[in-house]
């Protein structure tokens, strides 16, 4: 199908553009980067329709956006800004893109989520408490920020236990690896530097956002199996 060739180019390109990462040329972020996304973007276009395609849709477009506004980061604090809300309006857009999708016959085993609910409260508190002392005027963003990812990653972690196998996997080990990555380019911005950090970052990112699309892919339609 038309869309499977837009996954296989997104695969490949990446894997080309981490490389390049790995290897230090940092630089050639601003010709790669903002055309990774727009892959996916378009692969989920050309793919068969459902309810929620538009969500799912609008969700890359505004990681695209922060994409393309972080390559400017390093020129003013405001681009970071940007970005973080960018990005912050994606997350809120999967939170509703999750609770969006057709739930299963299957009835939720509630400490099993009270147990997974407790560790990203957990998660989420430790993240805070090892940023915050760092962050001066980017306490109340980043607060907010942090808490978005983690209800997105609470909401992935609901669609598991509730939705059909394997597309709850791949959702919510896409949104794993998102809150993964966001949390490396904290800790590396505001706590320690992390070597190869571009590279991690990017890494976890671009394997986040496929396995989100192909698990919302997944659980609209059995032909994208």
């Amino acid at each position: 199908m038309k869309n499977a060739v837009f996954f296989k180019i997104y695969i490949a390109f990446s894997f080309i553009y981490l490389l390049l990462l790995y290897l230090g040329y940092e630089s050639l972020d601003c010709y790669l980067k903002p055309a990774l996304i727009p892959l996916l973007i378009v692969g989920v276009y050309f793919s068969k329709k459902f309810p929620t395609q538009n969500i799912l849709l609008t969700a890359l477009v505004f990681s695209w956006i922060g994409d393309v506004i972080l390559l400017f980061a390093d020129i003013a604090e405001i681009y970071f800004i940007l970005g973080l809300v960018s990005f912050l309006i994606s997350h809120i857009i999967y939170c509703v893109l999750f609770n969006r999708q057709i739930k299963e016959k299957m009835k939720r085993d509630t400490i099993i989520f009270i147990f997974g609910s407790l560790v990203i409260a957990c998660y989420l508190i430790g993240m805070l408490s090892v940023l915050l002392p760092a962050l001066g005027d980017l306490k109340i963003p980043v607060i907010v920020y942090a808490s978005v990812i983690s209800v997105m990653l609470l909401f992935a972690y609901n669609g598991l236990l509730i939705w059909k196998k394997p597309a709850n996997q791949y959702v919510f080990f896409g949104a794993l690896f998102f809150v993964i990555s966001d949390s490396i380019l904290a800790i590396n911005k505001f706590h320690f530097p992390i070597q190869k950090s571009s590279f991690i970052i990017m890494l976890t990112y671009l394997v986040a956002q496929y396995l989100i699309v192909k698990g919302i892919l997944k659980l609209n339609s059995k032909k994208e199996a």
